[in-house]
């Protein structure tokens, strides 16, 4: 009855049976469900998670919080997520209607086009490449490159870049971890470009010479297409996204530094995005980490702030200020 407060059958029963029995112990719990002792362990520290259960100060025992105060401020809590949701959910519909609207208006003044699949982004970016005058500046998500597009892209910028093109690029922090992606990106340095990294970037970015954007048409999905703009608004406007990103960004020839409180850019992100109700997975994909990366992350930063729960991590994370 409480699946959707994110309570099992389970972990439901043992609630119950820790209120109307205070004085079992993880024994006397499993015995009475006919459970395992782990199992009653296991259930225990979800409840002490979703703060249902309380560690006692001068014992090494647990009681159940009366359901008045525990439910009912769980319930809340999960309200304020579900809201926190829609509200995301509302701005990406405004987005999609106001990147459509953009992208109708352009087809009707001509001023943009549809590159479809990733062999006509690839053609187009060949293009401009060697048309460009000025400056090529992109943001890429996605963590490690693929070799093939290391490949096809490389030369290009080479030919740029020889021909006194400023390039600009922003990556991932992951991709510090990739020796493939490192060492491209050092070796395009060498050669004159300008490369920083960040935790997690907010889509894939192409701008030509102030003049020309490419943006993906499904940024979950960047091999369907390609949006080319050239309306100078919409470019402006994407350029002082890519300013904003860059200024906040860490030359790849130097390590990530930390902060005031000791958090390096990637854990102060993890940090964010759970806060705003990433899940571990969604997370991961935002900063193009493994999933046990996330994990692996967040269990020395609950370790570093004396912390026995995810829940009382995010509690003394936000009261010390960290978020």
């Amino acid at each position: 009855m409480l699946s959707a407060l994110g309570l099992s059958v389970r972990d439901e029963a043992i609630y119950r049976t820790m209120l109307s029995h205070p004085e079992f112990g993880v024994a006397d719990i499993a015995a009475h469900l006919d459970l395992t002792n782990d199992d009653v362990r296991e259930a225990l520290n979800t409840l002490i998670d979703l703060a249902l259960v309380r560690s006692t100060i001068d014992e090494d025992t647990v009681r159940a919080v009366r359901p008045q105060a525990g439910l009912t401020a769980l319930l809340a809590r999960v309200e304020a997520e579900l809201g926190t949701r829609q509200q995301q959910l509302e701005g990406a519909r405004a987005s999609i209607a106001s990147i459509a609207a953009a992208y109708a208006e352009q087809e009707q003044h001509e001023e943009g086009r549809r590159l479809t699949g990733l062999d006509s982004v690839r053609d187009r970016l060949t293009e401009l490449s060697h048309s460009a005058q000025i400056e090529c500046v992109s943001l890429s998500p996605g963590g490690a490159q693929n070799p093939s597009t290391i490949e096809s892209e490389k030369p290009l910028n080479q030919v740029a870049l020889a021909r006194g093109v400023k390039i600009r690029t922003v990556y991932l922090d992951s991709i510090r971890n990739d020796p493939v992606t490192l060492s491209y990106a050092r070796s395009m340095v060498a050669l004159g470009e300008e490369c920083r990294t960040v935790p997690n970037l907010p889509m894939r970015l192409v701008i030509v010479d102030r003049e020309i954007a490419l943006v993906p048409l499904d940024p979950i999905d960047p091999t369907l297409g390609a949006l080319e703009m050239h309306s100078r608004g919409v470019v402006t406007g994407l350029y002082a996204l890519f300013e904003q990103v860059w200024s906040t960004g860490t030359p790849i020839t130097e390590p990530p530094s930390r902060n005031e409180h000791g958090l390096t850019p990637q854990e102060h992100s993890l940090l964010r995005l759970l806060a705003d109700g990433h899940t571990d997975e969604s997370a991961a994909r935002s900063l193009a980490i493994s999933l046990r990366s996330v994990q692996r992350m967040m269990n020395a930063l609950t370790e570093r702030l004396n912390a026995v729960s995810r829940f009382q991590a995010g509690t003394e994370a936000t009261r010390r200020g960290w978020v």
